[in-house]
């Protein structure tokens, strides 16, 4: 299983304007260093807990069906599904229907449900699902919750960023941001 994003999200959660505001930063001289560590900041989050913020599209590559025909798509909340295709041993494309799946954007993860599904040809990466995942389109659409993670983690980096080595990042991670996030981890067993 490979799960990849395709389309990275047009927007940022948090704006270069949101950051220096909360940052007290008073001159634009900085946009460039902010935007990235904004960036950073989604990138981290989303790693973190398996949310995409902002919507963007996901590809899943399965080798072959899971037995119970319960496909995990773990980047939620889930949008669409935008595509099934199954790869012959030939590597010719077959795209399924919507008619022959059926999709649960409400569970964490989203679930996609095959009743008899049909074995892909190819060995390795023979079923490939994409989709889109975000809260939506804007930062205006993303829990503020999570919002006030990420700029508490962009405070954290632009605080330290002179102060250590690039073969030290990252220094750390705010307990506080830890807390933020808490809520929106999925319990591991």
């Amino acid at each position: 299983m490979t799960l990849f994003r395709t389309v990275e999200p047009a927007v940022e959660p948090i704006s270069p304007a949101e950051a220096k505001a909360h940052l007290r930063i008073d001159h634009d001289s900085e946009d460039t260093l902010l935007s990235g560590l904004i960036r950073a900041a989604r990138e981290e989050v989303e790693r973190s807990i398996g949310l995409a913020l902002i919507e963007q599209s996901w590809r899943l590559a399965l080798d072959r069906w899971p037995r119970d025909g319960r496909v995990l798509l773990r980047r939620t909340p889930l949008r669409e599904v935008l595509s099934v295709t199954i790869f012959d041993g030939d590597g010719g494309a077959s795209v399924l229907s919507p008619a022959h799946y059926e999709f649960d954007p409400l569970s964490s993860p989203a679930r996609l449900f095959l009743a008899n599904p049909s074995e892909p040809g190819a060995t390795l990466n023979g079923i490939e699902i994409d989709f889109t995942a975000g809260f939506g389109e804007s930062g205006t659409d993303v829990p503020d919750l999570l919002k006030r993670a990420l700029l508490i983690l962009v405070a954290h980096w632009y605080e330290f960023r002179g102060a250590f080595g690039a073969d030290a990042q990252p220094v750390s991670i705010p307990d506080s941001y830890r807390r933020l996030i808490a809520a929106y981890r999925a319990p591991r067993l």
